[in-house]
């Protein structure tokens, strides 16, 4: 019954979607515009961010070549939107998802890293920066639409079995922590073999319980976007009730050697 129940709910409401990077006049309002156009149906889209400025003259224009009213957005500070209910948080640059990593809990966060076209001001830049996004966000949308349709079949005794391995159970709420984690990290918080790491990454990737990017060298690893609240709640009750479980890999994590370190942007 539960399952019939979330079923008809993400069927019958809108997801609600906020696009963050740091000016919110660029990247984050073709985002806007871009989801409000390929699937307003199904999302209800809003930006901000964490230090606004006026909307890029480029970043409007791009949006009004695509055929869309650049009137429907505009920027705004993060701070009129974080005690809204989010659904998905999803930061466009490495420095956004650095400052909001713990706003708009319970919101499921992805963290996406364009370039700032700003920075080489250009048409051409802003026009790629359209074009990216647009790519990306149409697989988002197919995602969500697959992933949404067999949402009842997260069956409990899969995911609690999953959860059953010390190994596993660790990696769910170290990336429920931190957002995203690669196998390197992994390994060594978890002071395991990469191969022992990378065969739990793939049982809990074919569970629909991770979702993996690969960004340069690095394949990060992040909560699958179409995980029921219920599977939310039952990483963040576990994590608050037993910190001790998780203080040894944390503390390997802190002090670990060459930790791959993301690019900070403009």
């Amino acid at each position: 019954m539960q399952f019939i129940v979330y079923m008809v709910k993400t069927m019958s409401t809108r997801r609600k979607v906020l696009f963050v990077c740091t000016a919110n006049s660029a990247r984050s309002l073709m985002a806007e515009a871009l989801l409000r156009e390929l699937a307003g149906d199904q999302f209800e889209v809003a930006s901000a961010g964490t230090r606004p400025e006026q909307p890029h003259p480029l970043a409007l224009q791009c949006i009004r070549e695509a055929g869309l009213n650049p009137d429907t957005v505009s920027s705004k500070p993060l701070s009129s939107v974080i005690d809204q209910q989010w659904d998905y948080v999803i930061t466009l640059c490495d420095k956004a998802a650095q400052e909001c990593h713990d706003l708009c809990e319970p919101a499921q966060r992805l963290a996406w890293d364009f370039p700032d076209p700003a920075v080489r001001n250009s048409h051409g830049a802003f026009a790629l920066v359209m074009k990216e996004l647009r790519e990306r966000l149409s697989l988002f949308v197919m995602v969500h639409q697959k992933t949404t349709s067999q949402a009842a079949s997260y069956d409990p005794a899969a995911v609690f079995k999953a959860l059953g391995d010390d190994n596993r159970l660790a990696i769910l709420l170290m990336i429920h922590q931190q957002t995203e984690l690669c196998v390197c990290e992994l390994t060594t918080a978890l002071d395991a073999p990469q191969p022992k790491v990378s065969r739990h990454l793939a049982q809990l990737r074919e569970l629909a319980l991770l979702d993996d990017e690969r960004r340069g060298q690095w394949v990060y690893y992040r909560l699958h976007p179409a995980l029921p609240d219920w599977i939310h709640r039952v990483l963040r009750d576990t994590a608050e009730a037993n910190e001790l479980f998780l203080k040894p890999s944390l503390a390997r994590l802190a002090t670990m050697p060459d930790r791959p370190v993301k690019m900070d942007c403009a």
